[in-house]
């Protein structure tokens, strides 16, 4: 049977996976549930970036032609851009996170770990995020202005929107269910309600070529591989050509 990939838009979690054992509880009897399943990984990614409207067949063709790595990286005006992403191999599955630090658009750090064998695609994303905000409240410290780019709005929403209100209903959701990754979620948030002020978080496309977001993609499989139970820093050699030809997410 060919392996499908599985979007959920509107559920108990969201996202995508490769487990439809997995999926179904997710939807199963939840309020106006939207998913839908996807032949490639490209594909599915793609539909869960665009909230689930139609993609045009301009759009799948160049998803199925996705480019390979562009010698680019994401403009960042600030005195440190990190960026952090998250890799579940399956989703749910082993789990891990990594993240890649510019300094004055220079790389300067690659840090990974936090292996989870039981996490999700999810988890290491909010994960990623969390360790961010501990690299940009360190920066902050010194007086540097921090930016953080993440490829995750399910994470941004979590950390920076959604759990205002979460908090003023008791760490309730409007709707029937648990809010899933509560822990993570509150320790995040936490953090980005003292730095707010201070910093940006912002959301960028993934897999299409930025440096800094495929960097942190390769540091998160490579956590997953390793299964490094900590959060480390990478200490080989920053050669950005040979790390991006490490396994990808």
């Amino acid at each position: 049977m060919a392996k499908k990939y599985y979007v959920v838009w509107v559920g108990r979690e969201t996202g995508v996976f490769t487990s439809w054992d997995y999926t179904k509880p997710l939807i199963d009897k939840y309020p106006k549930a939207r998913y839908k399943s996807f032949k490639t990984q490209a594909e599915a990614e793609a539909a869960f970036s665009n909230g689930g409207r139609q993609l045009s067949a301009v759009t799948i063709k160049q998803v199925k032609q996705q480019p390979k790595i562009m010698d680019t990286q994401w403009n960042s005006d600030t005195d440190v851009t990190i960026y952090c992403d998250g890799g579940c191999d399956p989703n749910p599955g082993e789990a891990a996170s990594g993240v890649a630090v510019y300094s004055q658009g220079e790389l300067t750090q690659l840090w990974y770990g936090l292996y989870n064998p039981h996490g999700t695609n999810n988890s290491a994303e909010l994960n990623a995020l969390n360790q961010s905000l501990l690299i940009a409240q360190k920066e902050l410290l010194l007086r540097k202005s921090v930016s953080i780019f993440c490829d995750s709005q399910y994470s941004i929403n979590c950390v920076t929107n959604w759990a205002y209100g979460w908090k003023q209903r008791g760490w309730k959701r409007k709707v029937e269910g648990d809010i899933k990754n509560l822990e993570l979620i509150q320790q995040a948030h936490s953090l980005y309600d003292e730095l707010k002020n201070k910093l940006t978080v912002s959301h960028v496309k993934a897999h299409i070529g930025i440096e800094g977001n495929e960097l942190a993609d390769r540091m998160s499989i490579y956590g997953v591989d390793q299964k490094e139970a900590t959060f480390c820093q990478y200490s080989g050699k920053l050669d950005i050509t040979a790390l991006l030809k490490l396994r990808a997410g």
